[in-house]
């Protein structure tokens, strides 16, 4: 049985600063402490990055990888209640990956103009995906709203997804380097949040299913049996 190769050290790297950017957050986590949690000496972290902005910008790329099969996907033909849910939650996912991101949005971006660019660009994707989304809702007679209110409900669903984290960091206190269950129910309530915006525009068993999925997220029950996004 062959073994799998061993992980390459800027492989390593790029691995454990994540999970150490979403633990104590990106401004927090210096290159030391990523070299001293891997037990590798500073000079071999340089040696395959320059600076922390070069791994957040390596990290960003991932999440801009993994989101763009999502937001390239929607289409204006005929969509349901459940592609909706599930384009959302696959969102909420990515984003709870990559979760430090979010939650220091503004500092890492005012830092870093190149990636703010990026993300910028992601933004307008993710913002097109959802307004064509809603127009196949629309065509395929679960949503009834004009032109305008879907361009506004583009908006302000990008929005609520962009700043969720930020918001529920400034009305709910964590602990310093621990994610209990308070931090892991922002995914499911983020969701129900951006459901909340959609459901008065839908209309008969559209709206009553997408009130069901609402209450299992507040629950924090797994929508329609998917992933909770708890570690």
């Amino acid at each position: 049985m062959s073994r799998k190769p061993p992980r390459r050290t800027r492989e390593r790297i790029l691995e454990t600063a994540l999970a150490l950017f979403n633990r104590l957050g990106e401004p927090h986590a210096t290159t030391a402490d990523i070299a001293d949690e891997m037990n590798i000496s500073p000079g071999n972290l340089y040696y395959h990055f320059r600076n922390k902005d070069d791994i957040s910008g390596e990290i960003y790329g991932a999440l801009e990888a993994s989101v763009a099969p999502l937001v390239e996907g929607p289409t204006s033909q005929a969509a349901d209640v459940e592609d909706l849910w599930l384009f959302l939650h696959l969102m909420f996912e990515k984003m709870w990956e990559y979760r430090f991101f979010y939650r220091d949005l503004d500092e890492i971006t005012s830092r870093n103009p190149r990636l703010a660019a990026r993300f910028a660009g992601m933004v307008r994707s993710w913002r097109m995906a959802v307004l064509e989304l809603c127009r196949g809702l629309r065509n395929g007679g679960a949503l009834q709203a004009s032109d305008a209110e879907i361009e506004a409900l583009s908006i302000n669903v990008v929005i609520v997804t962009t700043y969720w984290m930020s918001f529920q960091r400034l009305s709910r206190a964590v602990a310093s380097g621990r994610e209990g269950d308070a931090a892991g129910m922002q995914f499911e309530r983020g969701a129900a949040q951006v459901l909340a915006l959609l459901a008065p525009y839908l209309q008969g068993d559209h709206r009553l299913l997408v009130e069901r999925l609402r209450a299992r997220y507040v629950e924090g029950a797994p929508a329609l049996g998917g992933s909770s996004g708890k570690e």
